[in-house]
């Protein structure tokens, strides 16, 4: 018998309360996942969810650097991530001996990483931000020298923001917003010339520039939500436009860019997630000890500068 995704959807609302797992769905997953989640949101707050959650295992519905900071704030559970070839490439650019030589070359300077990081690059780091958090937290470091990795774009958009101190950018990104262009922004504003243009600061300078809002994932959302506009156009990942539509049935949402898909947070799907709550699909996440407690203080100072 086929089975369809109401009928996978209550096996897993079944499932997961049977095995006392929590579910986290990252934004940029399907549709179909995040009716059965417990939490839906970005990677940090997804974490912090999941710590004040009282179930003894988490699944993680993203990537696999998100599973790993869910483990840091919580390793006295069992974190399983949704699919084990869920990585995240901006995650991936820079490693450990990378970074030791960028804070050889700038001594004087405090080194922000980026959340979408991997855990043991963020040992070696000062302090992690946010796509919501950046400029606040960068404001209220004491440093005014910044080494701000992996990400150039949000680093240029937080600058902006932060003209009193000096960021030391390196050259990275997210591969899903760079692929939206000013070229796309000319296509979709003249095809919905009434729409307002909501962007993710990891999209390149000049795709924010013609903005009319820049934010996080979830700052996106909120703001369309708010709006008394009735027409968007989403310059983040494509699974937002999808979202939205549910969510404000009364607007039009349109993708700045049909390509705009993050094809790491797609390969997780609704079967994947009945596969993990049934404790026969995923992967689950080990980490050593010495990695998170030196990736948790680089957090930890996070919560308290961004307070």
């Amino acid at each position: 018998m086929m089975r369809t995704t109401r009928s996978i959807q209550d096996e897993i609302l079944r499932l997961k309360k049977e095995n006392d797992v929590c579910i986290l769905a990252h934004a940029y997953q399907s549709h179909d996942i995040w009716e059965v989640a417990d939490y839906v949101g970005d990677s940090f707050g997804l974490s912090r969810q999941a710590a004040a959650a009282p179930n003894q295992t988490v699944l993680m519905c993203g990537v696999r650097f998100m599973a790993e900071t869910v483990k840091i704030l919580s390793p006295q559970k069992k974190v399983i991530l949704s699919h084990s070839q869920a990585g995240c490439p901006m995650a991936d650019q820079m490693d450990v001996d990378i970074v030791m030589q960028l804070k050889e070359m700038y001594p004087d300077y405090s080194v922000v990483a980026y959340i979408n990081t991997t855990a043991e690059l963020k040992t070696i780091c000062d302090v992690c931000v946010t796509s919501s958090s950046a400029v606040k937290i960068i404001q209220r470091i004491k440093n005014p020298n910044i080494l701000f990795i992996p990400d150039c774009n949000l680093g240029d958009w937080v600058q902006k923001q932060v003209p009193e101190k000096t960021l030391k950018l390196v050259q990275g990104g997210c591969p899903t917003h760079l692929r939206m262009t000013v070229r796309d922004v000319e296509r979709e504003r003249a095809l919905h010339p009434d729409a307002l243009l909501l962007v993710h600061p990891e999209c390149h300078p000049k795709v924010t520039a013609l903005a009319d809002y820049v934010g996080s994932t979830t700052g996106i959302i909120d703001f369309a939500e708010k709006s008394g506009a009735k027409s968007f156009i989403i310059g983040t990942e494509n699974s937002i436009v999808q979202h939205l539509q549910f969510s404000c049935p009364d607007k039009t949402f349109y993708a700045l860019s049909k390509d705009a898909v993050c094809h790491n947070m797609k390969i997780t799907t609704l079967a994947d997630v009945y596969d993990c709550v049934n404790g026969t699909g995923g992967e689950e996440i080990f980490l050593e000890e010495h990695i998170i407690r030196g990736a948790k203080r680089c957090i930890d100072e996070m919560l308290r500068l961004g307070r």
